[in-house]
């Protein structure tokens, strides 16, 4: 149990391919510790709320992403940096979400739930 509360959420994998769900985990997480704007570019926050941004993405990113950016020290500047690294998902990702949305089809499901969980991936 307490490994769980340890870890809020899956650590972003060095391949990138939980990204967009990892983006989202950081911003709702940093959002409830009112420490979004930290973030987000010509921000005022203090070194003390940065090192606390900071804290949270550093535990939560693949061993190998964290050695290869262990010299930032700013939320920004990583956030900015994996952002560049992993924004070119959006367009390898769509495309085939969209593909899986015109090929879906109920009859090929054989509980409701199983079309719904589908659904709620292709849309996810």
């Amino acid at each position: 149990m307490a490994n769980i509360e340890n870890q809020k959420f899956i650590a972003l994998d060095i391949s990138g391919k939980n990204y967009l769900s990892w983006v989202l985990d950081v911003k709702l997480y940093l959002s409830a510790k009112k420490l979004r704007h930290t973030i987000d570019e010509d921000n005022a926050a203090s070194n003390e709320e940065r090192t606390t941004a900071l804290i949270f993405p550093r535990h939560h990113i693949d061993d190998g992403l964290k050695y290869e950016y262990l010299t930032v020290e700013n939320p920004l500047e990583l956030w900015q940096n994996l952002n560049d690294r992993f924004e070119h998902l959006k367009a390898v990702v769509l495309p085939k979400a969209l593909n899986d949305w015109a090929q879906l089809r109920f009859q090929d499901f054989k509980t409701v739930s199983e079309y719904n969980s589908m659904l709620f991936k292709i849309v996810s």
